[in-house]
């Protein structure tokens, strides 16, 4: 709820004030002071009412709700254009990456594994191979039973080595293609943007505009008052 004293009307009572003291004691300068204050004080006034609402028979008037679709796109524009731009989400991605790269573990990925299968996978190999025929008059793939232990343990430690070389991280991180990755983010951005503006009214950009810059419009009806006091009383002298 507004308050019925603002700085509107308080400036328009001072206003009126001043014009019924120089009525009052027949002073030319008051009166001129007065009316030229309200004259100013009004005017700022209604410029600012006119800025959000359509007043009849005067052209410009509720410029915001007019130009809800311009308002709209130069939202869009300004997210887009300053804030989520291609070289910078990309440059963000990099630096992710290369701060990744100092601490990356790869510990998870090497538990993971399964060793049993890569060592079964090996062992179906051979026996497809031309060795099998003589691994089967050896007792087939349980005379390879007690190779099992050692092989495996030789896998992990050498999966371990090429995982941790700086070879293998180096083209770990070149496969994320910043600039790909980069183009998906600002296109879902700009999906989640559009989204929201197609849900904005008229009505709701009105009352957004207006609670971002009512405490400072208030003040352009003071200093109207002021400054058209100051030339009433110009007016007066020459």
């Amino acid at each position: 709820m507004k308050p019925f004293l603002n700085k509107n009307s308080v400036t328009n009572l001072i206003a009126v004030a001043i014009i019924l003291t120089g009525y009052l004691f027949q002073q030319e300068l008051i009166k001129s002071v007065g009316f030229f204050a309200l004259s100013g004080a009004i005017t700022n006034w209604l410029a600012i009412y006119m800025l959000f609402e359509e007043v009849p028979f005067l052209y410009g008037s509720g410029v915001i709700p007019n130009r809800f679709e311009e308002f709209k796109f130069s939202i869009k524009q300004l997210m887009m254009q300053q804030f989520f731009t291609l070289n910078n989400i990309e440059q963000f991605i990099e630096t992710e990456e290369q701060q990744a790269g100092k601490v990356l573990n790869l510990t998870l990925l090497l538990k993971a594994i399964d060793y049993d299968k890569i060592y079964e996978s090996l062992v179906s190999s051979i026996m497809a191979s031309s060795f099998g025929g003589l691994l089967v008059m050896m007792g087939g793939e349980e005379a390879l039973a007690p190779l099992k232990a050692p092989v495996t343990e030789k896998i992990k430690i050498t999966v371990a080595e090429m995982v941790e070389s700086n070879h293998f991280k180096s083209a770990l991180q070149h496969s994320l293609d910043a600039h790909k990755i980069s183009e998906d983010i600002i296109g879902k951005i700009e999906t989640v943007i559009d989204k929201r503006l197609n849900e904005l009214t008229p009505q709701l950009v009105k009352e957004m505009v207006q609670a971002i810059i009512r405490e400072h419009l208030g003040w352009l009806v003071v200093w109207g008052g002021v400054f058209g006091g100051l030339l009433g009383a110009l007016f007066v002298y020459f």
